[in-house]
C-alpha cells in the first residue's frame, strides 16, 4: 500500500545539498526534483541541481560530486525513475545504482539518499512522483536534512561537523 508523505514544519538549515537527476523519464523526475528543491529551500538549505542522461550514469556523478568537493556537501540526493518493461533490464540498473550509491555513501561517509524509484508501471510513477500526497521528493528532502543534522554528531564535533559528541541513550 502506497503511503502518503508526511509534511513536517520546516526547520532552519544550512545544510548544503548536491541533487543529481536523471533526465530519462523527465516528467516523472522533474515531479520529485521540484518536491526536494522545495522543501529544502523553505529550511534556508544551499541546494544544487547536476543533471545526468539516466539512472545508471547518476553513480558516477555522485562519486565525483563527493570526491572532488571534499566536505563542501552537507548530503546528496539521488533522483530517477525506472519504470520496468517486457525485460530483466530495469531490475539490473536498478539493483546495481543501488549497490553503487550505498558504496559511495559508506566511502565518503555523506549521506546520499536513494530516490531512484523502480515502478512496476505508468501510474505507479505518476502516483510517487506528481501527486502531492505521495511524492518521494518530499521524503527526499526531509532524509537529506535529518541526515546533514545527524551527521556531526556522529563524527564527533570533528572538522566538518560542528556539533557535539553522540551519546547513548
Amino acid at each position: 500500500m502506497l503511503k502518503r508523505v508526511k509534511l513536517a514544519a520546516p526547520v532552519a538549515s544550512r545544510a548544503r545539498v548536491a541533487i543529481v537527476a536523471s533526465e530519462y523519464n523527465r516528467k516523472h523526475v522533474d515531479g520529485l526534483l521540484d518536491a526536494a528543491v522545495h522543501g529544502l529551500r523553505t529550511t534556508g538549505a544551499e541546494v544544487e541541481v547536476f543533471r545526468v542522461p539516466g539512472a545508471f550514469e547518476i553513480p558516477v556523478a555522485a562519486e565525483s560530486l563527493l570526491h572532488e568537493a571534499r566536505g563542501r556537501w552537507s548530503a546528496l540526493i539521488c533522483l530517477g525513475v525506472i519504470i520496468r518493461g517486457e525485460t530483466a533490464h530495469a531490475d539490473l540498473v536498478g539493483t546495481t545504482v543501488t549497490g553503487a550509491l550505498m558504496g559511495i555513501a559508506v566511502r565518503h561517509r555523506v549521506p546520499v539518499i536513494h530516490e531512484v524509484l523502480l515502478v512496476a508501471n505508468q501510474s505507479q510513477a505518476d502516483a510517487r512522483c506528481l501527486d502531492a500526497r505521495y511524492n518521494r521528493g518530499v521524503e527526499a528532502a526531509r532524509s537529506a536534512l535529518a541526515m546533514a543534522r545527524l551527521m556531526p554528531r556522529l563524527r564527533g564535533g570533528r572538522k566538518g561537523g560542528g556539533g557535539q559528541r553522540a551519546r547513548p541513550v
